[in-house]
């Protein structure tokens, strides 16, 4: 009689998928771990803020203009503890901060969806075609870097006004060409193989050639990109609100919060400006380690 084989022997080793491979390798940094468990906190609060805040600091109704500027672990009137304090208005600054998280992380991820569909697009499409259609798009991207980000975005919301969908349009101005200049670099490294080569020679639409074959073989350095870019929307979108030119008062973000403090500093009140200053820095720092993470993991040669 034959010997049955082993369940060892029967036994199928799969290799891990892509996504399952880049999933280890990011988690393999300590602090990467650490920087995804924040940021996760973050987006959390913010989605969930209306369920969690302890005050929604703006409805008129719950705000008592008594309990203005009380330092962190105050009590209020009606045996409310403020444990990061309240600004000018009587607001709690730990209610107004979660509230100012979700609109600040609305405004990075709307401007990183728009600028990438806008620079992506322009950037694939001068790689693919050349000649002077790469010429005048890249052409266009060198006078939009030839500009700081900041005063076009100036000069953009001084003219259409505050409100967060305005905000969102100045800074997809500002930053699509970065999307535009990394896709077309990346595409072009794509667009000289052999497998672009075999697409034309086959006769394959260009709309599939370049969103089919050339587009996902750019993502690595795109979603990298696109993570960093979301960071610095969210810090240039507190620098506009820090101005006075951003998002309305009715809708505070987290620039707005530390403008409101920064008049009482002198006066030895730190805590209005302090904890809205503290929640944007950690916010924007974790999501650039996220994306220095993301930019090892996707590039083996930077390891």
């Amino acid at each position: 009689m034959s010997a049955k084989p082993s369940k060892a022997n029967d036994k199928t080793f799969r290799r891990p998928g892509p996504m399952l491979t880049l999933v280890r390798s990011f988690c393999r940094s300590w602090s990467a771990r650490a920087c995804l468990a924040v940021m996760s906190v973050i987006v959390l609060a913010a989605v969930f803020a209306p369920w969690i805040a302890p005050q929604n600091p703006y409805d008129l109704a719950q705000i008592s203009m008594l309990d203005a500027m009380l330092p962190p672990g105050s009590r209020s009137m009606s045996g409310m503890i403020y444990w990061l304090g309240t600004d000018g208005q009587g607001r709690d600054l730990l209610s107004a901060i979660i509230y100012g998280l979700g609109i600040s992380l609305e405004v990075g991820v709307l401007t990183a969806i728009f600028a990438g569909i806008v620079g992506i697009t322009l950037g694939l499409l001068a790689a693919y075609r050349g000649g002077w259609v790469d010429a005048a798009i890249m052409r266009l991207v060198d006078l939009q870097f030839s500009f700081p980000a900041i005063l076009v975005a100036l000069m953009l919301l001084a003219f259409m006004g505050k409100g967060i969908g305005n905000v969102v349009v100045a800074l997809v101005v500002v930053e699509w060409a970065t999307y535009a200049r990394t896709a077309r670099a990346a595409a072009l490294v794509e667009r000289s193989k052999e497998y672009i080569e075999a697409a034309i020679c086959l006769a394959i639409p260009v709309h599939r050639i370049v969103y089919r074959h050339l587009l996902p073989n750019c993502l690595p350095s795109l979603i990298v990109i696109a993570t960093i870019q979301i960071g610095r929307a969210i810090a240039l979108e507190a620098t506009l609100s820090f101005l006075g030119i951003g998002v309305p008062v009715t809708e505070p973000s987290l620039g707005l919060l530390i403008s409101n403090g920064s008049n009482y500093m002198l006066a030895g009140k730190l805590w209005v400006s302090f904890w809205p200053g503290v929640a944007l820095l950690v916010t924007v720092v974790t999501i650039n380690l996220i994306g220095d993470r993301l930019r090892d993991v996707l590039n083996p040669r930077s390891l």
